[in-house]
């Protein structure tokens, strides 16, 4: 999806032998917390089992079947040797279907064991079986999506990302229908606040969300199905994001798998840094998550932009590349490929430092130095906004005209009335025209555009190139997990032994069965 643009590489004068370094240090960096990920498993990747075979549905009290069959296994066998072994076994002992047995081990009537020789053959193996059912799913909806983008046509880049949220999934589709019609290629339904602390799925289809709508798989359907419609009304596939983050990170990758959702929002650090979610299980989920992400197709969009918000934009800006780099590893490592990365940052510099949108061009053109075939998200000003709308919508257009000269793939759309309230509908017109008028005036501006090798945006380029490569040095000998204990990112401490959801770990047994493996390994560790 990058199209034609200008490779900044040459006129940045970035060294091969320092971007080289600066991966190598990535991996170096990265494979610990891989190969503790590779030896955990988490609650919520054994309830993200049980989704990919089919088990749906909540009891009278909203909480899913998946949570209570996992809480039943829990207390008789521990999770150390998964989830699947001890219900397979059970589900071949019975005769009973999933449902079934989730509603008998919730009231306390299925005695629960691990079983051993033939007999965990047996279960390992029904297992796998009906897991499959759920990848077949996922692959039905691959490739139901590129039909669809073949009969109805791929949208120009940049796609124009908006954000549509009303917390009622009725009231979200029309919106989002308009805003298609309007010009938006990518809907993003953010979700309720305080959702990714759950350490559950809602269940159906929602009508009060407090800021956001709650992700649940009904909802996905509804509005997957409704851009559908509106995909064939425009003869352009519009896209569907939410959020694959929080404590349920890997059981929502799996529902946007099932619903054919287009790109989720996945970062590898977001929710210890911002949410104070456990740091090793995130990493777990996460990296589950991507694997899932990888098969389904889905493009990643990382979450850089939110160091910004707490950590100065000018002193942090290494901080950003360094978890690009980061989560560019550890994506691939699950099979994710180029571009599938939506790799983020944002235009956060105040407005009153001198030369700021060369800071923010040379920024912007690092990255896209950095990940050329990435389709690179930005993310508009939110910090500096003011409620001084005229002010905002200036600094929209510049942070438009960035993206323009960078030849960024995934705008999102920012609103003038950021800071202030959320978003009249007329303001999200008037956003939306702001950013066609700069792209349509621009054009392939980027073709054109060259910066001075010698220059102060070469130079800036450089120099945070070169604090990156030193901060991962760093990284590198003191290992991932410390560095974000220390605050590295986003000035804020998160020690790997504290946050929430640290109960929900478990460190795999001898004889550990995950079904899923079997469908998500082979694509991993490239």
């Amino acid at each position: 999806m990058s199209g034609s643009r200008t490779d900044p590489r040459p006129m940045l004068r970035l060294e091969t032998r320092m971007v080289r370094k600066a991966r190598v240090l990535a991996a170096k960096s990265g494979a610990p917390v891989v190969k503790m990920a590779k030896r955990h498993t988490t609650i919520s990747v054994e309830r993200a089992v049980l989704r990919l075979a089919g088990l749906e549905g909540a009891d009278v009290d909203g909480i899913p079947w998946v949570n209570r069959l996992v809480d039943a296994v829990r207390e008789q066998t521990g999770l150390e040797h998964g989830v699947a072994l001890p219900v397979w076994d059970a589900l071949l002992a019975t005769g009973e279907d999933l449902h079934t047995l989730a509603q008998k081990a919730a009231s306390g009537s299925v005695t629960f064991r691990i079983p051993t020789g033939a007999s965990a053959v047996k279960a390992s193996e029904a297992s796998i079986a009906s897991v499959a059912k759920g990848f077949a799913r996922i692959d039905a909806n691959r490739a139901s999506r590129d039909r669809s983008i073949a009969k109805y046509g791929n949208p120009a880049t940049p796609w124009i990302y908006l954000i549509v949220a009303t917390g009622d999934i009725h009231e979200d589709i029309p919106q989002a229908q308009a805003a298609a019609r309007a010009g938006a290629d990518v809907i993003a339904v953010i979700r309720s606040t305080g959702q990714s602390l759950l350490d559950y799925v809602p269940e159906g289809e929602t009508r009060e969300g407090y800021a956001g709508t709650y992700a649940t798989q009904a909802n996905f359907a509804l509005m997957r199905a409704a851009l559908d419609e509106t995909s064939k009304e425009l003869g352009r596939y519009v896209r569907l994001t939410n959020y694959a983050s929080g404590l349920c990170m890997p059981e929502i990758a799996v529902l946007a798998g099932l619903e054919r959702l287009d790109m989720m929002l996945n970062d590898s650090m977001y929710g210890i840094l911002f949410r104070d979610i456990n740091p090793v299980r995130t990493f777990i989920d996460q990296r589950f998550s991507r694997q899932i992400h990888a098969r389904a197709g889905i493009i990643i969009n990382t979450g850089e932009d939110n160091y910004l918000t707490t950590a100065d934009a000018v002193e942090a800006a290494h901080t950003v590349t360094v978890s690009q780099l980061l989560n560019e590893y550890f994506a691939k490592e699950a099979g994710l490929e180029d571009w599938q990365l939506g790799l983020g940052h944002a235009f956060e510099i105040d407005p009153e430092v001198p030369d700021s949108f060369r800071l923010e061009l040379a920024h912007a053109m690092l990255a896209r130095a950095l990940f050329p075939d990435a389709p690179l998200k930005w993310m508009p000003p939110t910090k500096h906004m003011t409620g001084d709308i005229f002010r905002g919508y200036l600094l929209n257009g510049f942070f438009n005209l960035a993206g323009a000269l960078t030849g960024q793939g995934i705008v999102l759309v920012g609103m003038m009335t950021e800071a202030v309230a959320t978003p009249w509908l007329s303001d999200r017109d008037l956003a939306l025209e702001n950013v066609r008028y700069v792209f349509k005036a621009a054009g392939k501006l980027h073709q054109d555009f060259h910066a001075a090798s010698d220059g102060f945006i070469a130079t800036r380029a450089r120099h945070v190139l070169a604090e990156s490569v030193a901060l991962l040095e760093r990284i590198a000998d003191d290992t991932l997990l410390e560095a974000i204990a220390q605050g590295t990112f986003g000035l804020m401490k998160r020690p790997a032994d504290s946050g929430r959801g640290r109960d929900g770990v478990f460190l795999k047994a001898p004889g550990y069965v995950n079904p899923a493996n079997a469908f998500l390994e082979k694509g991993a560790s490239r």
